[in-house]
């Protein structure tokens, strides 16, 4: 399975994938995954939001188990954020049908569409949208950098962008969802263990800061005659660095835009997005705060506007306490498959089982990293934590659905 995914969408310069939803790539890896599902005589079917799930046994019963992830990439990704946690679904289910194990609940795998927002700049679309975390009219204003809008990208690759909206009934079909994952960091790698249990995710959210100067020639301004954006815009991005390392947060501005980004040219703007992300959420407020005054004391210096919105916000998120409570508790059993004793451990990153905690019983799992890089192609994992990862999966889909 691995190795027939592995070349979809990767880019033959950086060696990342650009998996972005709703392009040819993506619809390679949804081909993938319908192929995986009826070849092991899975139920298969796309909901009105585009993700895609398969089934063993009736859905309609309640109670059902579920796992999965997402196949969808940010530019240039690694090869395991996302399509690890469903290959693992899928090779855990086969350990449980090598073991004879007889199903008592409906099991489900899924991908969840679009979880990255590489494309039209929002986590998570497919599962929030199943939430209701993300309303229709919202979706429907969604655009890419080509101002193409998520519906006519949905219609262009066959889906009914009509249809999107609040799943209740898809949800109250679930029981639990377990997501298992690389991890995005080196917790396991330092702890010497191979997979670990998630505890929360930190509350994080995307702020989009406009610098407006006065474009102008390069050459022939003097210095003390120019309004420049991307003056303002530096002194931030280390203001954001300072703050956060003060605060025992993280904050990031990886993306930027520049008009009219000619090299002889004076910018008019310089767009930046900051991604800030903290283990509480006083602390997150706090840095986002002290950048934002940072960024409009280098403004005014500078003699440039500055605009800050808010793009998304995902509060703290305490995973299910009583479903994670029970993967430890399957997973430090004597006579499992693994004979874990795992660590429990929170999380930077946001996850479609993040979105989901609020409407069902969610959990995830963590297999180690040990570059602890991510959202790169150097991102990895070994094949031995790989194969425990499955293992651990494979028990707790066994400890719940197996009862």
């Amino acid at each position: 399975m691995w190795a027939e995914l592995l070349p979809v969408g990767r880019d033959s310069a950086s060696g990342g994938y650009r998996r972005f939803a709703w392009t040819g790539a993506d619809a390679d890896c949804r081909a993938w995954f319908r192929e995986q599902a009826e070849t092991r005589g899975l139920a298969y079917e796309t909901d009105r939001n585009g993700n895609q799930w398969a089934w063993l046994g009736d859905p309609a019963a309640g109670d059902a188990v579920v796992t999965g992830s997402h196949l969808d990439s940010v530019p240039d990704g690694g090869a395991f954020d996302g399509p690890l946690g469903v290959v693992s679904a899928f090779a855990a289910l086969d350990e449980l049908r090598h073991r004879g194990a007889r199903f008592t609940k409906p099991l489900g795998i899924v991908n969840f569409g679009d979880e990255e927002g590489a494309r039209f700049g929002l986590a998570c679309v497919g599962s929030r949208l199943t939430a209701g975390a993300l309303t229709v009219a919202e979706a429907h204003r969604l655009t890419d950098a080509d101002g193409i809008t998520l519906p006519h990208a949905m219609e262009a690759a066959g889906q009914d962008p009509d249809a999107i909206g609040p799943d209740p009934e898809r949800l109250a079909r679930i029981g639990a969802f377990v997501e298992l994952h690389v991890e995005q960091g080196r917790s396991l790698d330092l702890s010497g263990d191979p997979v670990g249990i998630a505890s929360a995710i930190w509350p994080h959210g995307r702020w989009r800061f406009d610098f407006r100067g006065e474009a102008n020639h390069a050459g022939t301004t003097r210095l003390t005659d120019r309004h420049d954006p991307m003056l303002p815009y530096a002194e931030t991005v280390l203001a954001a660095r300072r703050e956060a390392e003060l605060a025992g947060a993280v904050a990031t501005f990886g993306k930027v835009a520049v008009e009219p980004n000619g090299v002889n040219a004076v910018p008019s703007l310089v767009r930046g997005w900051l991604d800030s992300r903290a283990e509480g959420q006083e602390t997150l407020d706090a840095v986002v705060g002290s950048v934002e005054r940072a960024a409009r004391a280098h403004a005014r210096a500078h003699g440039v506007g500055l605009t800050v919105a808010r793009e998304s916000f995902t509060p703290v998120v305490e995973l299910d306490h009583a479903l994670r409570d029970e993967l430890a508790r399957i997973l430090g059993t004597e006579g499992t498959g693994t004979d874990l004793k795992v660590p429990v451990l929170g999380t930077g990153a946001g996850h479609d089982a993040g979105i989901l905690s609020a409407r069902v019983p969610a959990a995830m799992l963590f297999v180690r990293n040990p570059t602890g890089v991510s959202h790169s192609p150097a991102e990895s994992a070994t094949e031995d934590d790989c194969a425990a990862g499955v293992l651990a999966l494979a028990d707790v889909l066994e400890g719940l659905a197996c009862p």
